[in-house]
């Protein structure tokens, strides 16, 4: 099997913690038992919205410091912008992708951006709940829009080959981004709100535009994402927001952006050894076996690697 998980939160843990990459107590271990022939592990850095733009960037720093030196430790490939990811991603058992969970880590400091890059960011969530300098969070009531700041932010990460990430955007901070972005941009961790009416997922129409501009969707394992009821929250339920964004047109553009150690998760899943049962669901409900390749793996993987020549038409 082959993985490409677009979001977990195992860096995030492993700063606070002061603890390896590869803790035994976390969501997401490094190969466990064999269970991936590649992966590729995207390790996102969360900043708090309760954070001064000051500490926020203080913990992006620690966390680039870990994330670098842990990778050399495990002897994993770190990924940059601008690297292409094919030929990591299949000769080497693992890889990570290292990238941000909230723009407050940049401290409103535009040039932060590509510094950021050079220590090997891949992908940065504009904002988490709250509205930040770049625009309003998915609970953000004022429902504000891109900021000056924001489509500068914006510019600036599309330079650098950085990709914009829209999960946790409030509603007109997406479509603002949708209307002026150059280059596609993903959702890498939101399920369907046709599904789940909870505002951290896509609308219909969102999820559409995602298909349009042909960027990418992952597939979130949170439990308050996957079932109005939560506590019924089970695999059948990714199958569920898996088949509603296929009808939409999603085959080329659906991913995993799992949340592991970053969300509560429903029952039946525990970490990232789950994803065997995720597989065998899918091939038991008669998803083509070619759509749950491009679903695990190929549609991530060639996403980013032709990013850098990729323009929304």
């Amino acid at each position: 099997m082959h993985l490409f998980d677009l979001h977990c939160d195992t860096l995030y843990k492993a700063v606070n913690g002061k603890s390896s990459l590869n803790c035994s107590e976390y969501d997401v271990q490094i190969n466990p038992y064999d269970i991936f022939k590649t992966k590729l592990q995207c390790y996102a850095v969360w900043l708090s919205d309760e954070l001064s733009g000051e500490d926020a960037e203080k913990v992006f720093f620690k966390a680039a410091k870990l994330i670098k030196s842990e990778c050399a430790r495990l002897n994993i490939p770190l990924i940059f912008p601008g690297e292409k990811i094919k030929e990591s991603f299949y000769n080497n058992t693992y890889s990570a992708f290292f990238t941000v969970e909230n723009a407050l880590a940049l401290n409103g400091k535009l040039e932060n951006v590509e510094k950021f890059s050079q220590f090997g960011v891949r992908m940065m969530t504009l904002t988490w709940n709250a509205e930040n300098q770049i625009g309003g969070g998915a609970d953000d009531e004022a429902n504000s829009g891109l900021t000056k700041f924001g489509k500068d932010v914006i510019r600036e990460m599309e330079r650098c080959n950085m990709v914009v990430d829209i999960s946790h955007a409030c509603d007109k901070l997406f479509y603002d981004v949708a209307q002026f972005a150059k280059k596609p941009f993903v959702a890498s961790h939101s399920n369907s709100r046709t599904i789940t009416n909870h505002r951290r997922n896509l609308t219909d129409e969102q999820f559409k535009l995602i298909v349009k501009n042909k960027g990418l969707v992952g597939l979130n394992f949170c439990k308050y994402f996957l079932n109005n009821d939560s506590d019924k929250a089970s695999i059948d339920d990714i199958l569920r927001h898996t088949e509603h964004f296929l009808s939409l047109g999603g085959e080329d553009v659906l991913c995993f952006g799992s949340d592991f150690d970053g969300c509560d998760l429903p029952n039946d899943i525990s970490s990232n050894e789950n994803m065997c049962q995720i597989y065998e669901k899918f091939l038991r409900s008669n998803v083509k076996e070619s759509i749950i390749r491009k679903i695990f793996y190929e549609n991530a993987v060639n996403f980013f690697e032709n990013f850098d020549n990729l323009r929304i038409m």
